[in-house]
């Protein structure tokens, strides 16, 4: 087992969890203190180490990554909490309240097909990836509790993959492994064990931390560039409407699969690889060719990659207008473009009548679809000095259902501060 130290910060306990929680020591010790009482009687030791990793939002780039475009995403203070203790017998444990024990060998993480769908999935996933690249991978044991809301589209599954990633690459590798490899072995995990085919765009928000914009056209190598957030007057919400997303895999399928009929009309699997002026020269000549719905969803794509190049700069600059105004025509073109806010399948307008509602909240500035759409949650952006924005939010739409998240700039990770 290797730990290295040197990363230690010289901070306190408040000063870590406003950094990483935004919120004081106080309203975190309850959650610490329970770890480390669940532990002990779960592992009979002391938790020798904690680990953080938080969940994510998707501010633009809407659809896109699929097709080897841009977002900018954030992580966020949700998180999973983890306390460790670790083993050199080779087995992983993790135990969190209300679920069963999960126990892996690391020297035989093989696939089952009954686990499809479980988090033992996910464990054994991301250790065979770490083996198949040639990284170490050891045991320990692993209490967790978690406050990723899940089913709001902030990905808790792919805050639990990074989380058993950052374990691994702390304690048996150095803390040596960059955030792409990161969030390519929860991929793996989640696609493979999980057998969800999910981008790469949620793992690397959670591994990155911060806001960043991600421009998937090597889809292999990223490309990466950090955003200088700054705009602490601004109220950040993800709101679950509601719906069922079980029924909705056509409808998803769909985009991806209508991007790539575009593409096909220039040759190319995807439209990431047709250059801008390109498109905008020879693009009518493809509306004969492809369905209206096609064409439409192929004109968000690069209208929205150039939305996130202008968001960023937006943030770098301090102009808090132009980045409202671009949030919310990302949120137009996705409704009227893109078209995932409807869905003739589910029948639902929920997502469209949320929408609706929330333009005429008092403080409300910015809006828009959150994630896959069809059915599940929105991001609205509010004016922090406009005090009843919550309260009425939460009258509409239930306090369950309202979740006001903060950035934040660190990704998973080993959390230290002094005693």
């Amino acid at each position: 087992m290797i730990i290295d130290d040197n990363d230690a910060r010289n901070v306190t306990f408040d000063e870590m969890c406003k950094s990483i929680f935004n919120t004081d020591g106080k309203a975190q010790k309850e959650r610490f203190d329970g770890l480390k009482a669940a532990h002990m009687s779960t592992f009979g030791v002391p938790v020798q180490d904690f680990y953080s990793s938080p969940g994510r939002i998707e501010i633009i780039g809407n659809h896109t990554d699929h097709n080897g475009g841009k977002v900018l995403c954030s992580a966020i203070n949700f998180d999973t909490l983890a306390g460790v203790s670790y083993r050199d017998d080779g087995i992983i444990e993790v135990k969190s309240a209300g679920y069963p024990m999960i126990r892996v060998d690391t020297a035989a993480p093989t696939f089952s097909a009954k686990e499809i769908g479980t988090s033992l999935a996910l464990v054994k996933g991301v250790v065979d990836y770490f083996v198949r690249s040639g990284k170490k991978v050891g045991g320990f044991s692993a209490s967790m509790t978690a406050n990723v809301p899940k089913g709001s589209g902030v990905s808790s599954s792919s805050s639990f993959e990074l989380i058993i990633a950052e374990i691994l690459n702390v304690a048996y590798n150095g803390a040596t492994l960059d955030a792409i490899f990161k969030a390519k072995a929860s991929q793996y995990a989640e696609n493979v064990y999980f057998g969800k085919p999910s981008g790469l765009m949620d793992q690397s928000a959670i591994a990155l931390g911060g806001v960043n914009l991600i421009d998937f056209y090597d889809l292999e190598s990223p490309a990466v560039k950090r955003a200088h957030w700054a705009f602490d007057d601004l109220d950040i919400y993800v709101i679950s409407t509601g719906g069922d997303h079980s029924n909705l895999t056509d409808d998803y399928a769909a985009i991806p699969a209508e991007m790539r009929q575009v593409a096909a009309c220039f040759g190319k699997k995807l439209l990431c690889e047709i250059p801008k002026e390109q498109w905008k020269s020879e693009k009518t000549s493809v509306k004969s060719k492809v369905s209206d719905r096609a064409y439409l969803r192929a004109e968000h794509f690069f209208e929205e990659n150039d939305r996130v190049e202008k968001a960023v700069s937006a943030i770098d600059s301090g102009d808090e207008k132009a980045f409202l105004d671009i949030v919310n025509k990302s949120g137009l073109s996705s409704r009227y473009k893109l078209q995932n806010t409807y869905s003739p399948t589910g029948k639902s307008r929920d997502l469209e009548n949320a929408l609706d509602k929330v333009v005429g909240v008092d403080g409300v500035v910015a809006s828009r679809v959150h994630g896959g759409g069809f059915a599940g949650t929105i991001l609205v952006l509010a004016d922090k000095t406009k005090e009843s924005t919550y309260g009425v939010l939460c009258k509409m739409f239930g306090d369950k259902n309202v979740f006001k998240l903060a950035i934040r700039e660190d990704g998973a990770t080993r959390l230290v501060w002094e005693e």
